[in-house]
């Protein structure tokens, strides 16, 4: 689990080494979040649409497992989430398929439903729903929520 600060994510990931990551899946939390306060309750990305943080990451260690997960949800939701709408949707991603469904399985484990986005690229829309997620945390102090993905 790779749960730290995005401004020192490929830090921390170098001090670990390429070695040792090596064919390891790694679940991707991070958030590339400028070190700046929120506006209005919005905080502001250091990437852009068109890469993500994840993808930077992958990259970096091309030979360890990526898959974004858990980084739209605060840490006390993370594991058997009681929620009124019933279980929330954890929104995965990353290249290795079976990495995918190895976090599938956790996710199914801790209480979430997960909805498979595919491949890395996928994590420019993943990312996102962080700053989403932080804005009634930030606005009116709750941080006990989660998103739903609903189908017919």
């Amino acid at each position: 689990m790779l749960a730290v600060n995005g401004t020192v994510a490929g830090d921390a990931l170098k001090l670990a080494g390429d070695a040792n990551l090596a064919g390891k899946v790694i679940i991707d939390a991070t958030n590339p979040s400028k070190d700046k306060p929120p506006v209005n309750g919005v905080l502001e990305f250091y990437t852009d649409y068109n890469q993500s943080l994840m993808e930077r990451l992958q990259k970096q260690l091309p030979k360890a497992r990526f898959v974004k997960a858990f980084n739209s949800v605060g840490y006390s939701l993370m594991v058997d989430p009681k929620l009124k709408g019933g279980k929330p949707t954890m929104f995965i991603c990353g290249n290795d398929e079976a990495a995918r469904k190895t976090v599938t399985q956790i996710l199914d484990q801790f209480g979430w439903e997960t909805a498979d986005m595919g491949k890395a690229e996928a994590a420019r829309a993943i990312e996102p729903l962080a700053i989403l997620w932080c804005i009634p945390g930030f606005l009116n102090n709750d941080w006990e929520h989660a998103f739903k993905m609903l189908r017919p």
